[in-house]
């Protein structure tokens, strides 16, 4: 009888140490503030971390990259949601994001907001939530670039990117056949890959590339 009161008692004492480390576990959730829709961390294959929360509510992620520089760099809002959307290609053809200067990441004079990368840039509209963003890069971006009089053409004087007459970005870039096409709320580029011809379209009058 006594070696079964034993046998009993370890048991209860089992049982109670149990229930004491489960309530544990409770007290810590409670302490970070936890809740129904709890924060997850991502890391994705290039490195960069995203969180998302299990409600699946309908709002842009954050997003932290390194620079090649080793700066942090937090994207938000539309371009957050675009770098998140983009295939692994796009993101390594974007590389690395570039920090330290005004002209690398903000809101342009257009109300346009935009994050430089070394392989190209991320554009939306402007910063809402919902705002489509875009990817422009390469030969169209260096047009994109190109400062250009209300006409489209290089002006020494003139605005460029989507502060210029092209406008903001309404595309990614499209591919037929070896042509490349961005489309611009002003126009379009083109380049063609076999002949290295960029072709810049303005209000539907072609003006000179540079």
């Amino acid at each position: 009888m006594r070696d079964i009161m034993r046998r009993t008692a370890g048991v209860a004492a089992a049982l109670a140490l149990t229930a004491a480390v489960v309530a544990g576990c409770s007290d810590d959730k409670s302490d970070d503030g936890a809740d129904s829709s709890t924060a997850v961390a991502s890391t994705s294959a290039d490195g960069s971390t995203s969180s998302s929360d299990s409600t699946g509510a309908d709002k842009a992620k954050d997003v932290e990259l390194t620079a090649a520089d080793g700066t942090k760099v937090t994207l938000t809002g539309p371009i957050a949601a675009k770098y998140s959307a983009a295939t692994d290609k796009q993101r390594t053809d974007l590389g690395k994001p570039k920090a330290g200067d005004d002209d690398y990441a903000g809101t342009s004079d257009s109300g346009v907001v935009f994050q430089q990368f070394d392989g190209g840039v991320i554009t939306a509209k402007n910063a809402d939530a919902g705002t489509p963003a875009f990817i422009t890069w390469g030969k169209i971006r260096d047009a994109w670039n190109v400062e250009r009089d209300a006409s489209g053409k290089p002006s020494d004087d003139g605005e460029s990117g989507s502060d210029g007459p092209l406008g903001a970005a309404t595309s990614d870039e499209t591919e037929e056949g070896t042509v490349k096409k961005s489309t611009f709320e002003n126009g379009t580029i083109t380049w063609d890959s076999k002949t290295n011809k960029v072709e810049v379209t303005v209000k539907g009058a072609v003006v000179p590339a540079k």
